[in-house]
């Protein structure tokens, strides 16, 4: 009895991760055209602080969790180099959502704002710069 038992946990164990790989790889993180990119970005300066540990961790999943099924994906870049070895970085971080549906996301961001404001000071002293554009085109 206790060999038919572990054997039965040991296959449900077995379709329960296999089902969890296989829906982790039905999602796509790949931008279509006629989707939507919001930019966010994050100028260098003096005096400019930014913790990425924080925004990638907690900032990025807490706005993601906000959009809802209008969010495809979300990325962030750090940046790392200017266009030359001797110019310094001009964004200390980029982050990138990928939408569906523009007013749906700025009604989003409009109701949650206080609390997305409140949270930005945690990880940084920078104004972000914000850009929402079509995607047009992907080769």
């Amino acid at each position: 009895m206790a060999t038919k038992l572990k054997l039965f946990l040991s296959i449900f164990a077995f379709v329960v991760l296999t089902s969890c790989k296989t829906s982790q790889l039905k999602h796509s993180s790949t931008p279509e055209t006629g989707m939507f990119k919001v930019a966010i970005l994050y100028p260098n300066g003096e005096d400019k602080t930014f913790d990425m540990d924080y925004y990638e961790k907690k900032h990025m999943p807490m706005v993601a969790g906000l959009l809802g099924k209008n969010l495809k994906f979300y990325e962030i870049d750090r940046g790392i180099a200017g266009r030359t070895p001797n110019d310094k970085v001009p964004f200390v971080a980029i982050g990138y959502f990928f939408i569906t549906d523009v007013a749906a996301y700025n009604k989003t961001i409009a109701q949650n704002m206080d609390a997305i404001r409140t949270d930005i000071k945690k990880y940084t002293n920078i104004q972000p710069v914000i850009q929402i554009s079509e995607i047009k085109q992907i080769k």
